[in-house]
């Protein structure tokens, strides 16, 4: 059957009474002397022939205010990302990843080596990362060892090769657990030329992204790498936040706990010597945490959602 032929004063009118006046397709047909299924085709043609332009007005992802007050006050670059309130924490991290992309593929376009955390709204951001032109010349380096014996998709070792991929570059992995059972095996470990190559090359990186995680809310806890007695200890050691498995106080300092010892990452100390040290992360709940680590010298950046930032702000105050 050939499509009926209308002409631009009629599509002109099903489309005004339709877009502009809001009524049902049915009273259009009635308006417009054509049936109801019709009006349907009368709107496609409508849009075809150029007739109805469907325009949105600019939107910034971005809170550039609460991005100002926080480097005015602390210090910091920050891509504070706006989401629609009352979304839960999964969807609120694909937001931010989805928005942030742009500006973190910015700065991985000027780093030679990366050193990659794990974390689930890392992973949303690396999941939306698009490179704008191949780095074979980059190298991408995991933070930190594995978590436990399965590692997901949200750790460190996958999100490193993800982004080596997507690069072009070369990836270093750290082929051991994050936490080992004692000092005398971490010492071991990281007496071997193979993790000693890849150590030396995290101490070497430009640019860091990191998670921060708390003592209630950390993927050791998690994951039962750590115990309910664990985190008894690093709480009376005056534990407030953890980043690569490796505890710090209100300060920023590590904590001279057990554990200290026993951590294969990349060291609190040369984390701070790397030029931009990247926070990723959600939510009001890691203020204090991601506040110490900028108090000191752990981080100089953040990805965050603008609920994030405003209780950060909030406590900084």
């Amino acid at each position: 059957m050939s499509t009926p032929l209308y002409n631009d004063e009629q599509l002109i009118l099903a489309a005004r009474l339709y877009f502009l006046d809001g009524l049902p397709q049915a009273q259009i047909g009635k308006l417009v002397n054509v049936s109801q299924s019709k009006v349907s085709r009368m709107l496609a043609l409508a849009r075809e022939r150029g007739l109805v332009r469907i325009t949105v007005p600019e939107y910034d992802p971005r809170n550039r205010p609460l991005e100002e007050e926080l480097r005015r006050r602390l210090g910091i670059e920050a891509v504070v990302i706006r989401t629609v309130g009352g979304l839960r924490g999964e969807d609120r991290r694909q937001t931010v990843g989805y928005f942030a992309a742009p500006a973190v593929a910015a700065w991985i376009e000027t780093a030679q080596r990366v050193a990659v955390a794990g974390g689930r709204t890392m992973q949303a951001l690396v999941e939306q990362l698009k490179p704008a032109q191949p780095r074979p010349n980059a190298t991408v380096i995991q933070a930190m060892g594995d978590i436990d014996s399965s590692p997901g998709l949200y750790d460190a070792a996958e999100l490193g090769r993800v982004l080596a991929r997507l690069w072009g570059g070369t990836f270093l992995t750290l082929s051991t657990p994050a936490i080992l059972p004692d000092p005398e095996t971490c010492h071991r470990f990281l007496g071997l030329e193979q993790i000693q190559g890849v150590m030396e090359q995290l101490g070497r990186a430009d640019l860091a992204l990191v998670g921060v995680g708390t003592l209630t809310n950390s993927v050791f806890l998690e994951r039962e790498v750590l115990s309910t007695n664990d985190l008894a200890l690093l709480q009376a050691s005056g534990a407030v936040g953890e980043m690569l498995g490796r505890f710090f106080d209100r300060q920023g300092q590590e904590c001279a706990t057990p554990f200290q010892r026993r951590v294969v990452s990349l060291g609190l100390k040369e984390l701070r010597q790397i030029p931009r040290k990247v926070g990723v992360m959600i939510g009001a709940d890691r203020a204090r945490a991601v506040l110490a680590a900028i108090a000191g010298g752990l981080l100089n950046a953040l990805v965050i959602d603008e609920g994030g930032a405003s209780a950060l702000l909030e406590v900084a105050r």
